[in-house]
């Protein structure tokens, strides 16, 4: 019952090439944009080319953080970090930042921008405002 299978050899008159595939050239991108995303939950940071090709991502649940801890600071600075550092073979120097969110790590997350070597151009602040907001609710009837 244990009977070991035997390996098929190729034939003779046929020669086993192994395909390679060839590196796919990596393009320089000097300027790029910064999107931020900070929530009260977490907090998600995407590097772009100029014209919004993402370049490398990161966010806190990718980073290893989970729960409360995702949206701190240090969690914010440890992403940058991350993206960045994927980020570093596409030569990437200078930034425009896009912020978006109202969480704690919106300001931590610029800074560690700069402390992790990309010269910050401009900050933008995207966050949506509501011009009239929801509609209240009916009024209660007691």
């Amino acid at each position: 019952m244990t009977e070991q299978k035997e390996k098929k050899e190729p034939k003779a008159g046929k020669a086993v090439v192994a395909k390679s595939r060839k590196k796919k050239a990596q393009r320089q991108v000097s300027i790029g944009n910064v999107y931020i995303q900070a929530t009260y939950n977490n907090t998600i940071v995407a590097l772009s080319d100029a014209d919004g090709n993402i370049i490398s991502w990161s966010s806190a649940g990718h980073c290893g953080f989970r729960g409360p801890k995702k949206a701190t600071p240090y969690a914010a600075s440890v992403i940058v970090k991350s993206a960045v550092d994927k980020a570093e073979a596409f030569g990437l120097k200078d930034v425009h930042v896009l912020v978006k969110g109202v969480g704690q790590g919106r300001e931590s997350a610029v800074r560690a921008l700069n402390a992790n070597g990309l010269n910050v151009l401009s900050i933008r602040d995207m966050t949506p405002i509501p011009h009239n907001g929801c509609r209240p609710p009916r009024p209660r009837r007691v």
